[in-house]
């Protein structure tokens, strides 16, 4: 099972059985494939980003809710507004800081 999840990963890796052993022979990193890992990274944080997006929405939703229902006023809308704001701006800068230095750590060579 172990194997063959491996197997079927996106990682390029070609795992051997012996036994109750797993062997993951990992071939040095040529530049098409750091290039390639970059871009892996790249879909990841890009989905992070999106998940992020997708909870703030989810969030501003409910706040409106909220307001119609009359249990927050209009200032405290938008003060929570303007701290979701932020806190998203914030999340999504550690994931493109997180990006930036995983791109420079996987194309050093």
């Amino acid at each position: 099972a172990v194997e063959k999840a491996i197997r079927e990963s996106d990682l390029g890796l070609n795992p051997s059985s012996e036994g109750q052993l797993v062997r993951v022979p990992i071939p040095p990193l040529s530049e098409e494939r750091r290039v390639e890992l970059t871009k892996i990274a790249g879909r990841y944080a890009e989905e992070s980003r999106v998940a992020i997006r997708n909870i703030r929405r989810h969030t501003m939703d409910d706040l409106k809710k909220s307001e119609k229902d009359g249990t927050i006023s209009k200032d405290q809308h938008r003060d929570y507004s303007e701290i979701i704001q932020n806190l998203t701006d914030d999340f999504i800068g550690q994931i493109d800081h997180t990006l930036k230095g995983k791109d420079d750590e996987i194309l050093q060579i």
